[in-house]
């Protein structure tokens, strides 16, 4: 069947999508927010005009361009335009920091930040902060005429400059991970390495096609969201309402008065969603007909609930920006195991080793996830010392345990990194807080390793409660004895307002050990 193959038609250059859809799609809205919508046509023609404009300004082919921008069309635009012009993306969160922003300016050698004009202050700082020389193009209206204007690149450009089709091979991304351990790197990614998911996993298995009309609260800036919610939108030519943030009322509130037929998102989205849900006795999401998760574990409790409670399918998968997001995936039937993974993306090849000989464990046994595929990063901006260390012989070496079944089915167990060793004993965070999220009080949980000068380390969770107030840690520890060995068991449990995420929905344990 054509929708199960890999769609390798769609793994062409940026250029040529938007001018096919332009073609195709005509009036057809491509991207909406609460502000503005943008059809396929006008799409093709801002964004080759701001193209134009950023090769206007002097930024080479190959040099790199920021976006520090709120979730909304604008930033759609820049991206494609940047992508068009030849240089690479460097997208950065709204929120960040004053050292994060300049970090990645700094490491990525940024020529051209495009943002909101309420960031002009905050960069002239930075700039003297990390000594960036860079020019700036501004959205909102400015009050400098000497300012370069958002709205001005969407029109037409000053000069006749031919826009030559960008080279889908060459690095075209500059994505900086997660930073869950600390300094964030930028993983080099191609047009090509992004499309093949697209192509191999978006379109044939989530089946995105044309007709749909997506719903996304993702975080633009993460690779995911850029590989499904931008790349996959245009070589789909779907239609996707951009939410600025994660909101699980909202959400509910759009689904209840416009048509939607797919919602992505990260397991923490869906949780919330399903509280909200119980909580205001909602058990439809209208035309909403699958759901896609990734970017951190789904627990085959939360899979199933869900389910159950929207008689949907939430097809959860497994990606890592490095992989240009997906390696595997679950696929739409009965045949899908809840817990899991899933299976490897056509195209990626996946080995289970075990990390101190390199050998393939048997079946059901934990080793280390290592991948390679079409999909690779090309490696860590500046940091060839870095990529060496997980690139070994065109081999991705992920740092994930992983088990894999008698039937093929993958399910991540933990970090190697993140493991906690109690008396040469291991336990694995994600699966103490497996246990923990199932009782009825926790709404999220966070487990890390603390210091012991007996034992080496001891476990200690973090919880966020749905109701301080109804709280028993002894009621929690007995469903612990139920569900753990005692070992496993933390040795406290600590109350805080919000675990600390990635946009991704990963934990950033390191923040927490600090507070053990």
């Amino acid at each position: 069947m054509e929708n199960k193959m890999i769609r390798t038609d769609i793994i062409k250059s940026i250029n040529q999508i938007l001018i096919k859809q332009a073609q195709e799609q005509k009036s057809k809205i491509a991207f909406s927010d609460i502000f503005s919508q943008i059809s396929y046509i006008e799409l093709d023609i801002k964004t080759s005009h701001f193209a134009k404009n950023i090769i206007d300004q002097g930024i080479n082919k190959g040099e790199s361009v920021a976006l520090i921008l709120p979730n909304s069309v604008e930033w759609v635009i820049a991206c494609l335009a940047t992508l068009r012009a030849g240089c690479s993306i460097v997208p950065i969160s709204f929120e960040s920091t004053n050292e994060e922003i300049g970090y990645k300016l700094s490491d990525s050698n940024t020529k051209l930040v495009i943002t909101s004009y309420s960031n002009k202050t905050k960069l002239s700082e930075i700039d003297k902060s990390f000594n960036i020389n860079n020019q700036k193009c501004f959205t909102n209206e400015t009050k400098d005429s000497n300012d370069l204007s958002f709205d001005e690149f969407c029109l037409k450009s000053k000069y006749s400059i031919e826009l030559i089709d960008d080279d889908i091979d060459a690095p075209s991304y500059i994505v900086y991970t997660s930073g869950t351990t600390g300094k964030p790197k930028g993983v080099i990614l191609t047009s090509r390495s992004m499309l093949w998911v697209v192509a191999s996993c978006w379109l044939p298995i989530v089946e995105l096609n044309s007709k749909d009309i997506i719903l996304s609260p993702l975080p633009l800036f993460h690779s995911y969201a850029i590989n499904l919610c931008v790349l996959g939108v245009i070589a789909s030519g779907c239609t996707e309402f951009i939410l600025d943030k994660f909101s699980p009322q909202q959400i509910f509130d759009l689904i209840q008065n416009n048509k939607f037929t797919f919602l992505p998102g990260v397991p923490t989205m869906f949780h919330y969603l399903l509280e909200t849900a119980k909580n205001k006795n909602i058990r439809h999401l209208n035309g909403i007909s699958r759901c896609a998760s990734a970017g951190a574990i789904m627990p085959g409790t939360l899979n199933r609930e869900f389910e159950e409670q929207f008689k949907i399918e939430l097809l959860d998968g497994y990606g890592i920006t490095e992989t240009s997001t997906m390696v595997t995936m679950n696929w739409k039937g009965k045949n899908r195991k809840m817990g899991s993974c899933g299976i490897p993306v056509p195209g990626m090849t996946v080995r289970i080793i075990d990390p101190n000989n390199n050998m393939d464990v048997n079946c059901d046994e934990e080793g280390e996830l290592i991948c390679h595929g079409p999909n690779l990063m090309v490696g860590y901006h500046n940091k060839t010392n870095e990529t060496d260390k997980v690139l070994k012989n065109k081999w991705y070496h992920t740092g994930d345990l992983a088990k894999r079944d008698k039937d093929g089915f993958i399910k991540i167990t933990g970090r190697l990194k993140e493991i906690i060793i109690r008396g040469g004993q291991n336990i694995s965070p994600t699966e103490v807080e497996e246990i923990i999220v199932q009782y009825e009080e926790i709404l999220d949980c966070a487990v890390v390793g603390d210091s012991h000068n007996k034992l080496g380390e001891i476990p200690i969770a973090f919880l966020v409660l749905k109701n301080k107030e109804n709280f028993n840690e002894v009621k929690l520890i007995n469903h612990c004895k139920m569900n753990l060995s005692d070992y496993k068991i933390p040795e406290r449990f600590l109350i805080i307002d919000k675990i600390p995420r990635t946009g991704s929905g990963k934990i950033m344990r390191y923040k927490l050990i600090n507070s053990c």
